[in-house]
């Protein structure tokens, strides 16, 4: 775990150089198809080596060892890269089994080791999309992990509910993702647009944004 210590350490020292205080990694998606686009930047597919290296690199990102520190983001939650046929963004479907002894485990680790962040995925998992899944966000995630921190969408993710066909218009996204455990609209600003008018007509509680601000 040297190099990836070594890595992350040279990667801190330019991010605090650029005033960043939060990065976007590790990305511990096991990948274990090789037509999958984005299996350059995954752990691997060995999900206890995966784990080794989520404790290594969230710990270095969020400990000071001379260069400060910085939040570190588990993504992509969840099962990113078993999308099917390889192909970027496509759905995933298997067993509960497999899920939980593959590709949980990366992400049990980051979150034993607390890790401040987590990005949900932006596919959907046995038809729904990670962004707005409740099962996942609050009663795996938050429930069965002890997830403390943060969740935040992959990029557009919560207006892309609405291409995915589970929200009627970027309004319900919001709804459904807020409601599902999703604490941050990554650019979409379906948050920004609409959770005020959600809360005004009682669709989302003044508790669910504090949960998010919090």
């Amino acid at each position: 775990m040297d190099v990836y210590r070594s890595m992350v350490r040279t990667a801190k020292r330019e991010a605090k150089v650029c005033g960043v205080n939060w990065v976007f990694g590790p990305m511990l998606d096991i990948a274990r198809d090789g037509r999958w686009g984005r299996i350059v930047e995954s752990p691997g597919e060995d999900p206890y080596l995966a784990s080794q290296v989520a404790k290594t690199m969230v710990r270095t990102w969020q400990t000071d060892e001379g260069e400060g520190r910085i939040m570190a983001t588990a993504k992509h939650f969840l099962a990113y890269g078993a999308v099917s046929g390889g192909q970027d963004y496509n759905t995933v479907d298997m067993s509960l089994r497999h899920l939980y002894e593959f590709y949980l485990p990366p992400f049990k680790a980051a979150v034993d080791v607390g890790v401040g962040a987590v990005m949900s995925a932006f596919h959907d998992f046995d038809g729904i999309p990670c962004t707005c899944d409740p099962w996942l966000l609050t009663e795996v995630l938050r429930d069965q992990l002890g997830f403390d921190g943060f969740v935040v969408s992959d990029a557009e993710a919560v207006k892309q509910c609405v291409v995915h066909g589970v929200a009627k218009d970027e309004a319900d996204a919001a709804r459904l993702c807020l409601l599902a455990g999703g604490d941050m609209d990554m650019s979409s600003e379906s948050y920004v647009n609409y959770l005020a008018d959600l809360v005004k007509s009682g669709q989302v509680s003044g508790s669910d944004i504090d949960r998010a601000v919090e």
